[in-house]
Parts: C-alpha cells; structure tokens; sequence
C-alpha cells in the first residue's frame, strides 16, 4: 500500500513536471519570434501563438501541448494504477501546464494538454471534443467560446463512452473552466478576442 502511494506520487510529481513545459515557450524560441506571454491576450497557449504567428507555429504549440504528458501517462496505465489514478497523473499534467513554478505560476489555458491526457484515456471522448472545438473556432472565430463549450461536453460524453472515467474528466473540465474566468468575463463585455 505505502508502495503503491509512493508510485503514485511520483507519477503525479512527473506529470505535474512534463505538463510544465510550456510548448508555446520552446516553439516561439526555436523560431526566434516573441515570447507570446508579452503581446496578445499573454498566454502560452496555441490560440495566442496563432493570433501572433500564425498557424505553423501554432499548431506546433498544440503538438507539443498535447504529447508531453503522454509518456507518464502511457507509464501510469502499464504499471496498473486504477482510473482515478491515471486521473491523478493526468491531472498533475494539467497543473503543470496551468500552474508552472519556472514560470511564477503563469501557464496556460491546459486546453491542448487536456486534450493529450484525455488521448491517452479515453481518446473517444477527446477526439468528440476536439471535433466540437474545430467546428465552433471555424463558426464562431473565438478560441475561449470553442474551449469552455467542448469542456463542458466532455464530462456528458464520457459518461456515455468512458463511463470509468467520468469523475476524472469532470475534474479535468473544471480546471479548465478556472482557467478560463478571466476569458468568461471578455466574454459577457463583448471584448474577447477572436481567432
């Protein structure tokens, strides 16, 4: 029992690790374009490199987002920890990338790592979110309307393709929507941003 605790905490501690690689960090490095923490709407994350610089750039932000935290993960489902345990991992994932400590705690939206983590375990219900975020960002041009929408159905649809994971995905919706706040007040001023 003590071992299987420790297991698990070392597997949350890596993911909280991997999830604090911040890809919009590395991928506006490498290519020597700004630091999009310092323009646009200041977040790390694939919507605002998008605004910035574009969409190759963007989307290798995404890329990056959603791989990192696989491999503990990956490792995680093989050593044999129950769902709520993955979910564990999973969700250091997402606080990582929220909540990095080399970065003063200023991450990102953990969208594109929400949707790698839910890949790992339970990729019907990702690939059904991702669906619904692409078809409401090309409709509505608005990243935020598009994440806090397909958030929010994740937790339905798991419970109708992963039922064992529903808790999990509601807790992964739920640090998603405390990421977004301060998009949901733009929102009701009418001054989001668009995409």
């Amino acid at each position: 029992m003590v071992s299987d605790l420790v297991v698990l905490s070392l597997l949350v501690a890596l993911g909280y690790l991997s999830g604090s690689w911040l890809g919009a960090l590395t991928v506006c490095r490498l290519a020597g374009v700004g630091d999009p923490r310092l323009a646009g709407s200041c977040n790390p994350g694939f919507s605002n490199v998008l605004r910035l610089h574009g969409r190759r750039l963007a989307l290798a932000t995404l890329a990056v987002d959603a791989v990192k935290g696989m491999p503990v993960l990956v490792l995680a489902i093989l050593l044999g920890l129950p769902p709520w345990g993955q979910g564990l991992v999973g969700l250091g994932v997402l606080l990582g990338h929220g909540y990095p400590l080399w970065h003063g705690f200023r991450g990102g939206k953990a969208v594109a790592s929400a949707f790698g983590v839910m890949l790992v375990l339970t990729p019907a219900v990702a690939l059904v979110c991702a669906g619904l975020w692409t078809l409401l960002a090309w409709r509505v041009h608005t990243a935020s309307i598009a994440s806090l929408t397909s958030a929010a159905m994740a937790p339905l649809a798991s419970l109708w393709l992963a039922p064992d994971y529903a808790l999990v995905v509601t807790a992964f919706t739920l640090l998603v929507l405390i990421r977004h706040l301060l998009n949901i007040r733009r929102l009701g001023r009418g001054d989001e941003p668009g995409i």
